[in-house]
């Protein structure tokens, strides 16, 4: 009975094999590049607001305090967002007439909101809580990053699952002491023998619990 493959059809299945291979390792490689790029995640995309608003200059150069316009930052589970009258509470007397602000004053006229573009969206099965964050010594440029150097808003960090636990894993490199929680010149990590022997400290004093609960799915997922 004469061959019906020639010799070669042997190499050419091993090549066929391996190549499936490496496709399957190469599509896997470019899900998961793609699903924590910012085309995912939205880190570091600008958000144009209604009102050309600049953290940078009310909080680097003005300095004023995150809880001046975020007041249940430290009791609320949401940071909250300023109303109309706290942005006029200023606006009255600076910049009263600039047409930037038409829409901040036509907003107090109205009695209407600002409807502004959000920046940092959890998933909805994701539950976050700012008030304990702040107690437990997590600082505002750990999750958000530069806020004073922002002139437009972004989300500095990508709020994936892994970067969550990086820090529910050892939190004592995050924390802070509570003085510095809105300070944010504060060294974003403490790295050095020196600085996670503080970190160990700030989290006995504080009270946050081991790694087996912080990590816990029902932690976050509720």
């Amino acid at each position: 009975m004469p061959q019906i493959f020639h010799h070669s059809t042997n190499a050419l299945a091993k090549i066929t094999i391996y190549g499936a291979v490496f496709i399957a390792v190469a599509l896997l490689w470019v899900a998961v590049e793609l699903n924590r790029s910012s085309w995912n995640t939205g880190q570091w995309v600008e958000r144009q607001q209604p009102v050309q608003f600049s953290h940078k200059h009310h909080v680097g150069d003005d300095g004023i305090d995150c809880r001046y316009c975020h007041t249940s930052v430290e009791t609320a589970a949401s940071a909250g967002l300023p109303s109309t009258n706290t942005c006029m509470n200023c606006h009255k007397q600076i910049w009263a007439d600039s047409p930037y602000l038409e829409p901040v004053r036509a907003s107090f006229r109205d009695n209407k909101p600002i409807e502004w573009i959000r920046v940092h969206d959890l998933p909805d099965y994701a539950y976050f809580n700012h008030s304990i964050h702040v107690k437990k010594g997590v600082g505002c440029s750990t999750c958000h990053g530069r806020i004073d150097e922002m002139p437009i808003l972004y989300q500095a960090k990508s709020l994936q699952m892994e970067w969550c636990l990086e820090c529910h894993r050892a939190p004592e490199r995050f924390i802070r002491p509570h003085d510095k929680i809105f300070d944010m010149t504060w060294r974003p990590e403490n790295k050095t023998a020196d600085e996670l022997k503080d970190g160990l400290k700030w989290k006995a004093d504080y009270r946050i619990q081991g790694k087996e609960i912080l990590t816990s799915c029902s932690t976050c997922h509720r």
